[in-house]
């Protein structure tokens, strides 16, 4: 009975060592089956960030710019004579708008891209904006002058409403595709006997602030130091944090500046006028004394938005030179003039934000509309000063 247990005992020490090396190897067969399905199981890709704003709504402006070209082009090749100059005019004008808007990427495989036939551009020519949930139905309207123009319109009030919130230079870009995308459908509305569409309405002037506005900083009198006569005079800076204030680094623009150059130019503008009333007769004299009011009511407001911001209102000057040409040809001397104030709003739509922006954007609508009452094209971006050669290709249908 004794021996028989020892030699029991003595088996099951030789077998622990054999089930040590099987739990081992189970242990292991396990880690690596799961090491081996955790590496075959695809890792979910990150979902794609959101476009920032001014992205996003550069995407829906050349979306909606590419589908109306089509729509015009399509006008254009059932047009003859005058109409088909109009039409023609329209798709270059959307054709250099698509060129300015476009990103290198956007002429990939994957990028914004052209309608492939003329009838689905129309579908959505007066359809819902990029970005909105309506669909176009299966068999899409013929393409007809007021549609064009309606989707004209809704678009250049989209384009200007973007404007107001996008980025410095996109708003710009934004404010310059909606105006002249809206001056484009009232002129086809006029031209062809559709309703012309109204234009938003300008804001109400602003109201001024300058009590707000920190008062300078007082300088001790120092009577026994004195600079020299050549050396200018150093003006007191305000706080940093005003909005108002102009940037100290050369070069860099700030909405200090832009507000400056609105003042001046507009001061300049109504002496333009003044003198230019004195030659004209007629129907041009009456005109000129409209848009003389609207440039002084112009002037007080670009004041006023100044004094909110605590810019200093710059000093007018007694007069101004104007050439012989403006003398013998007040109308085109008129027109130029008015062309002259587009990249200055240009540059406020840039700089400024809030009520500024916005009535920025509105100053260089009409502002657009007065250069043409004179004779004058804003061109297809009005505010910007741009080179067509040096615009990418968009795709072609």
């Amino acid at each position: 009975m004794t021996t028989w247990s020892v030699v029991k005992d003595d088996t099951r020490e030789k077998s622990r060592p054999r089930n040590y090396f099987r739990y081992a190897l189970l242990t292991f067969t396990a880690f690596l089956v799961l090491s081996l399905g955790f590496a075959l199981i695809p890792r979910q890709d990150p979902e794609p960030a959101v476009p920032p704003f001014s992205e996003q709504a550069r995407a829906s402006a050349l979306a909606d710019t590419m589908r109306l070209r089509a729509a015009s082009r399509e006008l254009t090749a059932d047009a003859s004579g005058a109409q088909r100059q109009l039409f023609s005019r329209t798709v270059t004008l959307l054709t250099t708008q698509a060129k300015a808007l476009v990103l290198p990427a956007d002429n990939g495989p994957a990028g914004a891209s052209a309608p492939s036939s003329p009838g689905r551009a129309t579908a959505s020519a007066t359809g819902p904006a990029a970005g909105s949930t309506g669909t176009a139905t299966a068999t899409p309207a013929p393409v007809t002058v007021p549609a064009l123009v309606a989707g004209l319109s809704a678009s250049g009030k989209q384009r200007l409403a973007q404007a107001e919130k996008a980025d410095g230079g996109m708003a710009r870009l934004l404010a310059a595709v909606g105006t002249a995308q809206l001056l484009q459908a009232r002129s086809l509305a006029q031209a062809s006997g559709t309703p012309v569409p109204a234009l938003p309405q300008a804001p109400a002037p602003q109201r001024t602030a300058a009590d707000s506005c920190p008062a300078p900083a007082s300088i001790p009198a120092q009577p026994t130091q004195s600079a020299p006569a050549s050396q200018p005079s150093q003006t007191v800076q305000s706080a940093p944090g005003d909005a108002g204030t102009a940037s100290a680094e050369p070069g860099a623009a700030s909405q200090a500046d832009a507000l400056n150059r609105v003042v001046r130019t507009e001061v300049e503008t109504v002496y333009g006028y003044q003198v230019a009333l004195t030659r004209l007769q007629g129907a041009a004299a009456e005109q000129a004394s409209k848009l003389l009011a609207s440039h002084e009511a112009l002037v007080a407001e670009a004041e006023g938005h100044s004094r909110v911001h605590c810019v200093p209102i710059p000093p007018r000057d007694p007069g101004y030179t104007l050439g012989t040409s403006f003398l013998k040809k007040p109308a085109a001397g008129l027109a130029s003039l008015e062309a002259g104030t587009l990249p200055v709003y240009g540059d406020l739509v840039a700089l400024s934000d809030g009520p500024t922006r916005h009535w920025a954007i509105s100053s260089l609508l009409t502002a657009a509309q007065r250069a043409i009452s004179w004779g004058s094209d804003p061109g297809p971006v009005p505010g910007i000063v741009l080179d067509t050669t040096l615009l990418p290709t968009i795709p072609e249908e």
